[in-house]
């Protein structure tokens, strides 16, 4: 690729990244998705590598002693992160990579790879349809739907920082703002 960049890509849960990530995947099979560590425990069916680098405390620990990650994260008892040594691997091999990480790991992307790195914050078009679309995944229960709306009022400002914000109010549309922002940025 004539010019990798890191896409790192963040929103509100609910926000819609991940439906916005996966077509882009697909229309872009030379960029690479960015597969997180984790120390939770694998699940049925997901495959070491692909869905996440399982590692284990002790891992994980020295990995952040030693400065190999990106960026890193303690929520709900586990840690997850992203390991540089992926991020350096497919920059030197010439391959772009997009993220899907909260806010927070963004900007910490952008500090370590600011020339390379291109921050897209995906935004629900109000906080009334991020409830809404919250609460019909009928996923978690009325405390933890508060808490997410709580936490997007700081992914809200913290998202002024980025690069881009995109307004997912139609998908399809979402899709090719998008669309156009790679382009512009891997063919620049």
């Amino acid at each position: 690729m004539k010019n990798p960049k890191l896409f790192a890509f963040a929103s509100p849960s609910g926000g819609g990244k991940t439906s916005i990530i996966k077509p882009l995947l697909k229309k872009y099979p030379e960029i690479e998705f960015s597969v997180s560590a984790t120390t939770r425990a694998m699940r049925t069916g997901e495959v070491n590598g692909k869905d996440y680098f399982f590692l284990s405390r002790q891992e994980f620990e020295v990995l952040i002693a030693t400065g190999g990650f990106v960026e890193h994260e303690y929520f709900f008892d586990n840690h997850y992160g992203t390991l540089k040594h992926e991020v350096d691997r497919a920059l030197t091999a010439g391959h772009s990579m997009i993220f899907d990480v909260d806010v927070n790991g963004a900007l910490s992307i952008k500090k370590m790879y600011p020339n390379e790195s291109v921050l897209i914050f995906i935004v629900p078009p109000s906080l009334e349809v991020l409830e809404q679309r919250l609460r019909n995944r009928k996923t978690e229960d009325d405390e933890k739907v508060q808490k997410r709306l709580q936490r997007a009022a700081m992914e809200l400002e913290t998202g002024k920082q980025f690069d881009v914000t995109v307004v997912n109010d139609q998908l399809e549309k979402a899709v090719a703002d998008v669309d156009t922002i790679i382009t512009k940025h891997i063919t620049s």
